[in-house]
């Protein structure tokens, strides 16, 4: 889709499209309503002027949105067999992975979410399941509130690789 094309959807469609790429409320209304926009940076800008402005509540809302990493039965259906979809891309990396892989994953998320109370965040495009196990594990040492800002910045990562996708899929 060009940036026009973006400019030009409903108010609806245009949510949709925006809700796709970061599952926030407040951030899909805070970019809706900086357009027109004149570039892709623009884009890019608006996206991280309404990232700036989340409080904890949006960040988890938006990580709400996310397919649990290390979840044995969505990720044994999702890549089972080919899927289309953004998160199915995203997450790759565990197309290879052994049971015992996905079962400490697994096990490492059950941990993270008892921890920090929302589910393990990571940019995962281009990471084996190993990577993400290693990250996830080191994670659960961090404190709560720079954990916070770890997982924000690779939601912001996410959003920024999806509203790339964006534009370039519709």
């Amino acid at each position: 889709m060009s940036l026009r094309e973006l400019n030009d959807l409903g108010a609806g469609e245009l949510t949709d499209r925006l809700a796709a790429c970061c599952g926030s409320r407040r951030w899909t209304r805070e970019v809706a309503a900086r357009r027109p926009f004149s570039g892709e940076s623009e884009l890019f800008d608006a996206a991280e002027l309404a990232a700036d402005a989340m409080e904890r509540q949006d960040w988890l809302e938006a990580f709400s949105h996310h397919p649990r990493i290390g979840d044995v039965d969505s990720l044994r259906r999702r890549f089972g067999a080919t899927s289309g979809g953004w998160s199915a891309g995203e997450q790759a990396g565990m197309t290879d992975a052994s049971d015992a892989m996905i079962e400490r994953l697994a096990a490492a998320n059950r941990r993270y979410e008892e921890r920090f109370g929302y589910l393990f965040i990571v940019c995962a495009t281009g990471k084996s399941a190993g990577e993400m196990l290693a990250l996830l594990e080191e994670r659960l040492g961090n404190h709560a509130e720079s954990e916070l800002a770890i997982a924000a910045g690779e939601q912001r990562k996410i959003t920024r690789l999806r509203l790339e996708k964006l534009l370039a899929d519709i």
